[in-house]
């Protein structure tokens, strides 16, 4: 996926500072902060990996789907995984 290797320093960027909030969050279990502190650490983490999953959808569709010059056949099955990984999202 060579799109993604383009990007691969700032999605790693965006993944880590998901892990420092991750890490946020279990230390605030940790030091039993408030519920509402908790919750919104967690709307936070939720957030950015919503911003992570779609910045790697619009970069997937981009490339597989609608990039000019395709293969009816690969952009049928990129179109596919996609629509796998939003059925899963979604449950």
């Amino acid at each position: 996926m060579a799109h993604i290797k383009a990007s691969k320093d700032r999605l790693i960027s965006r993944v880590r500072r998901i892990g420092g909030q991750v890490a946020a969050v279990e230390r605030a279990l940790g030091e039993e902060a408030g519920c509402s502190t908790i919750l919104q650490q967690v709307a936070a983490v939720r957030g950015a990996v919503n911003g992570l999953l779609d910045e790697i959808i619009a970069e997937h569709l981009d490339e597989h789907v609608a990039k000019p010059g395709l293969e009816d056949s690969d952009r049928a099955a990129a179109a596919r995984e996609l629509i796998a990984v939003i059925r899963r999202y979604s449950k």
